[in-house]
């Protein structure tokens, strides 16, 4: 008798608990300021923080460089404009989210592409064999640099920094500094400018490359939100330790994810191919720093865990509103590097704004 009136005043006790906990977080929540609120808000979709920075750069825009800006045309041919940052940002997303970074993502496009185009013209490799030569360098290069954080356990931001200088001087050295001429291609190996072809749909002008990078993203973001090596990808970027003490194999995840982008890059080397209209080894040498101005404006933590896929996309879309927009309205070129300067800081202070909910 005396253990059932125990039991029903544990209960009893354990309910007024609960419900004064309830009463207390219903209190907080309405005692949140504005700010706070959007605040919270924001932290639980970091992919909403581009998309309001791309809706107000259009708008303004719209205002400042007037109707030529806010044409089908004009915004059809910024999304082309971001094709290839869109790809290397895609990439290096997958590697900040695990709270990496990859320098070295540009080099390895461009010493992907190289192999492809000199097999395919110049080496009389069939296109259809030459095109996955680049996908197999680029899964290769990514995973060499996968290999030098996981297994000697290196920095990445170090790794990356001398694989970058590693790949493109193989970039000049396979190449012997030369272009492969856009006549060249088309005569011998067509289809490697497939993806630069383009297709008008109501007085908007797309490419089949735009088309792809877009198709890359929502795979991509499926992946990170609907499976487990998705989930794992956020648990090692948010806590390596706390990751292996459940049960994770964080080497294996991470030289997938380097691997993975690797092979991005190949895809974005063919791709990109299509966009120049040639193979030139000095191409797209600085897209590196571009595809992570990308992902740190897309609101993509640089200390891993918490991002979205998309946010690259946004990202990268606003820098090309960005550089569209100020050339229309005729600002020189310096103040649009300016304008990006200031739009990264602006990034990284809202993401450090955000953080401080979880802290």
């Amino acid at each position: 008798m005396v253990d059932s009136t125990r039991s029903v005043d544990d209960s009893a006790e354990s309910g007024l608990v609960a419900a004064g906990a309830d009463s207390l977080a219903a209190f907080d929540e309405d005692h949140k300021t504005i700010l706070q609120r959007i605040q919270h808000f924001l932290h639980g979709n970091p992919a909403m923080v581009p998309v309001i920075i791309l809706i107000i750069s259009v708008i303004a825009f719209r205002l400042v460089a007037g109707e030529r800006f806010f044409t089908a045309f004009n915004l059809s041919l910024i999304i082309q404009q971001v094709t290839i940052i869109g790809f290397l940002a895609c990439a290096q997303t997958l590697i900040i989210l695990t709270a990496g970074i990859d320098l070295s993502i540009a080099a390895i496009m461009v010493l992907a592409s190289v192999v492809a185009g000199k097999a395919a013209v110049m080496l009389g490799v069939p296109s259809v064999l030459a095109i996955p030569m680049g996908f197999v360098v680029g899964t290769l290069c990514g995973m060499v640099n996968g290999f030098l954080v996981t297994r000697l356990r290196l920095p990445p931001f170090i790794v990356t920094l001398g694989t970058w200088n590693i790949f493109f001087a193989l970039v000049i050295w396979y190449s012997g500094s030369q272009s492969i001429r856009s006549q060249d291609i088309d005569k011998i190996a067509p289809s490697l400018k497939f993806f630069g072809e383009r297709v008008s749909l109501g007085g908007a002008v797309f490419t089949y490359g735009s088309f792809l990078m877009i198709l890359v993203f929502l795979i991509l973001w499926y992946v990170l939100n609907n499976t487990a090596w998705g989930r794992h990808v956020y648990a090692v970027g948010d806590d390596r330790d706390a990751a292996e003490l459940s049960g994770i194999n964080t080497n294996r995840l991470l030289l997938s994810v380097y691997g993975v982008a690797g092979f991005i890059a190949g895809v974005a080397a063919w791709v990109s191919i299509g966009r120049v209209g040639s193979v030139s080894p000095q191409s797209f040498y600085d897209a590196n720093l571009d595809s992570i101005t990308a992902v740190v404006i897309g609101g993509t933590s640089l200390f891993g865990g918490r991002g979205s896929i998309l946010g690259a996309l946004f990202g990268a879309l606003i820098v090309g509103v960005f550089s569209s927009g100020l050339k229309i309205a005729g600002v020189d070129v310096i103040w649009q590097r300016f304008a990006i300067g200031c739009l990264i800081i602006l990034a990284v202070g809202i993401d450090q704004w955000l953080r401080r909910v979880s802290a």
